[in-house]
């Protein structure tokens, strides 16, 4: 059985080794000081605690305005509870294969899906969570999709056919693919520069890129890891990309420089997830044996990013 936990932040424990996939993408920090994680409990001080599904659930968001999460899982239902009082909205088959990502837009009424059966799917709560469109164009599972910050009618999409797939809610073909890793795309992130949107992508290449995807191009490669990048992500407040890949490793990179500045080692095995929140400067880190929370330091000397990190807890399963 698998639980969603909202829990304040502590410390982290796993329910069993099984569910250790179920940490893809799954640290969600939105409300103050407030994780959402799944198949897990990951840090103590229990707030509140409610079966999900008998399947692994392998993403989950808040929806703010509603007091809802929304969560997919292997069975191929989306299930949505209020946060509160732990009752379920809704409950529906979306998919007819594992669903790995869900997404919330930021103002209008629409969660995206993402799924194994190559397909992402949009959903209307206000019309009864009606699928008011469906998007073709992957050829292999779709393991992430995103909503741009900048223009929140475009999303991406990572696939392991090896492409990033930019789409908009009009249209149930992509507008454009960013196609430059060699092997599967895990994980893709958003962030801004200014007033210009970049993405970060992970896959099983071993590399992370950065791209400029308004030029459609690829402006850095982040090599280093020795397995599949499985989770990237870069800092709300400070100038930071941070990778995660099933070596056990987590880099941490200049976000100007794009220069390597740290590397954090736990023995925790793969990295699965990251979790940050603005206003704060500490990172929670998912793996198959535990979670940790660091309080990352940034310090400028002679033109050049120092990368210090202090561990402020860790629990082991």
């Amino acid at each position: 059985m698998l639980r969603v936990t909202v829990c304040s932040a502590r410390k982290s424990s796993f329910n069993n080794q099984k569910d250790k996939f179920v940490f893809r993408n799954c640290v969600h920090l939105e409300l103050p000081l407030a994780v959402l994680t799944l198949g897990c409990y990951i840090f103590q001080e229990l707030v509140k605690s409610f079966k999900v599904a008998e399947s692994p659930v392998r993403s989950a968001k808040f929806i703010a305005c509603k007091q809802w999460v929304v969560t997919g899982a292997d069975d191929k239902f989306i299930r949505v509870f209020d946060y509160n009082t732990m009752e379920k909205i809704a409950e529906f088959e979306a998919h007819t294969d594992f669903i790995r990502s869900v997404a919330v837009h930021p103002t209008l009424p629409y969660v995206l899906s993402a799924s194994d059966d190559m397909l992402i799917k949009l959903w209307d709560w206000e019309k009864g969570w009606e699928c008011t469109q469906t998007f073709q164009g992957h050829a292999h599972y779709v393991m992430q999709v995103a909503f741009s910050p900048k223009d929140a009618n475009t999303f991406a999409s990572a696939s392991l056919d090896g492409t990033i797939k930019i789409w908009n809610l009009s249209s149930p073909a992509p507008d454009f693919t960013l196609d430059g890793h060699s092997k599967g795309v895990n994980c893709i992130d958003y962030f801004m520069r200014g007033s210009k949107p970049y993405l970060i992508s992970g896959s099983d290449d071993h590399t992370a890129k950065v791209w400029d995807y308004e030029a459609k191009s690829c402006v850095q490669t982040l090599e280093g890891h020795t397995n599949n990048v499985s989770a990237v992500c870069v800092h709300p407040e400070l100038p930071l990309i941070i990778t995660g890949s099933e070596d056990g490793n987590v880099h941490i990179w200049d976000g100007a420089t794009y220069r390597l500045g740290n590397t954090l080692n736990y023995g925790f095995e793969r990295v699965w997830a990251f979790g940050c929140m603005k206003g704060s400067n500490r990172v929670v880190i998912g793996y198959d044996k535990g979670t940790i929370m660091v309080k990352v330091l940034s310090s400028h000397s002679g033109g050049s990013m120092g990368i210090r990190v202090e561990e402020e807890e860790k629990k082991e399963c």
